[in-house]
């Protein structure tokens, strides 16, 4: 048994086509059916039937798919700790939502460095689908994310909720925005639908950003409106050239920590996520 193969197995629990399979992984559509075969004689049981409707799982296939995952994350995590890391006694590997960046992790880092003194850590900013892939496969130990993507291997518990605050450099009001000056913010789907509730006349603006750094980059160059976190806004307002709009509604963004669930009642998660709670929540610390 090769990991090239465990790796074409999930992908086809993914896909449920041979076709895609080896378009999604770069091969041909010959040797994605040969390493199942070569998967299936190396475990003796058929995995996958094919038809019509595509493949599916067989029952030996259901049962062995959670083995298979766990032997993926093994896998990745072998790996890692055969690489050189210092004096450290562990390495871990934090994925931070890309908007919490700015704002929180240079004091999120700094929480996790004195928590954990003798570890080496790596940080990553990146989006939250990314993230939960990387959680599953072991290229990540834990994550602070906007969008969980339930997945059986994954766990998600809520740490807060960050407040989102509409900025503007000339209204004062909502009924004195002017829609074609508007930076429609898409934080994650949840900001999304919030904002599209609220602010309906908003949401179909023709400038949309994922970023509240890159809302404020657009507002300093072009000038207009758009949401930002809360505390980028304070400052913002503070140093001058923008104002709060006083009637816009704040808008609420869940932040999850998140981890392979094997490791839920692990210390060294649950004091990551302690910390990474306290730092999200005003006035908790």
């Amino acid at each position: 048994m090769q990991m090239d193969q465990i790796d074409t197995f999930l992908d086809l629990i993914e896909t449920r086509s041979f076709n895609r399979t080896a378009e999604r992984m770069g091969l041909t559509q010959s040797t994605v059916s040969a390493r199942l075969v070569a998967l299936e004689q190396a475990v003796g049981a058929r995995l996958f039937t094919r038809s019509r409707a595509g493949a599916q799982l067989t029952t030996e296939g259901l049962k062995f798919e959670p083995h298979a995952r766990l032997l993926r994350q093994e896998w990745t995590m072998a790996r890692r700790a055969v690489l050189a890391s210092g004096t450290a006694a562990m390495t871990l590997r934090i994925g931070v939502q890309n908007d919490l960046a700015p704002a929180h992790l240079g004091a999120l880092v700094a929480d996790f460095r004195a928590l954990l003194p003798q570890a080496a850590l790596y940080i990553e900013p990146d989006y939250s689908t990314q993230m939960c892939a990387d959680l599953v496969t072991g290229a990540l130990d834990f994550a602070l994310l906007f969008t969980p993507k339930p997945q059986p291997d994954l766990y998600f518990e809520t740490l807060a909720e960050l407040p989102y605050r509409l900025i503007s450099t000339t209204a004062e009001t909502l009924a004195s925005l002017a829609p074609e000056t508007y930076v429609c913010a898409n934080f994650s789907p949840a900001f999304e639908a919030a904002h599209r509730q609220l602010l309906p006349h908003l949401s179909a603006t023709p400038l949309s950003v994922g970023q509240s750094s890159a809302v404020a980059l657009l507002l300093a160059q072009m000038g207009g409106a758009g949401y930002v976190l809360e505390t980028q806004a304070r400052s913002l307002v503070a140093a001058g050239g923008y104002q709060m709009v006083a009637d816009a509604p704040v808008i609420r963004q869940p932040v999850y920590a998140a981890m392979h669930l094997r490791n839920r009642t692990g210390t060294t998660h649950k004091r990551l996520t302690q910390a990474a709670r306290r730092r999200m929540t005003p006035g908790a610390r």
